[in-house]
């Protein structure tokens, strides 16, 4: 007489159906995880913009109280290219400076941001930061007092 060994195992069906859920679920979570890099590189670019915007304003204040009425001359010593240790960007107006590779220096007053492309350059006569569009037209970022 033959008999029947017991062995526990998934059937196809089984296997087919936590194959269907697994692909469901990343189907749902992957796009997420892209909203989450834009958003965090969007974030980044904010925060460095915010902390040179300040600086701007720390550097005049510190121009007032030695006597003279002036805005930063320059917002870095840095080479055009990339940010990078040995070249960092906004140096002038931000202790360390900003080291991000993401960060470019176009010419003396221009800066841009690869991420999101976005490009801003830096008036010395008024201090202000502007953010650059090719599409629309120049806005300002920093106000001044």
């Amino acid at each position: 007489m033959m008999t029947r060994s017991s062995c526990s195992a998934f059937t196809l069906v089984e296997l087919i159906m936590v194959i269907v859920i697994i692909g469901l679920l990343a189907a749902v979570v992957v796009p997420r995880f892209g909203d989450i890099k834009s958003e965090a590189q969007t974030s980044a670019e904010t925060a460095a913009i915010s902390a040179v915007q300040s600086g701007i304003k720390l550097a005049r204040m510190t121009n007032l109280a030695k006597g003279s009425d002036t805005w930063p001359t320059t917002l870095d010593s840095a080479t055009a290219g990339k940010a990078s240790e040995a070249n960092p960007l906004f140096g002038n107006v931000i202790e360390d400076g900003v080291t991000d590779p993401n960060w470019e220096k176009v010419n003396d007053t221009t800066y841009k941001y690869a991420p999101t492309g976005n490009q801003y350059a830096y008036d010395k006569t008024t201090g202000k930061l502007t953010k650059k569009s090719s599409s629309t037209a120049s806005k300002p970022v920093a106000q001044p007092f």
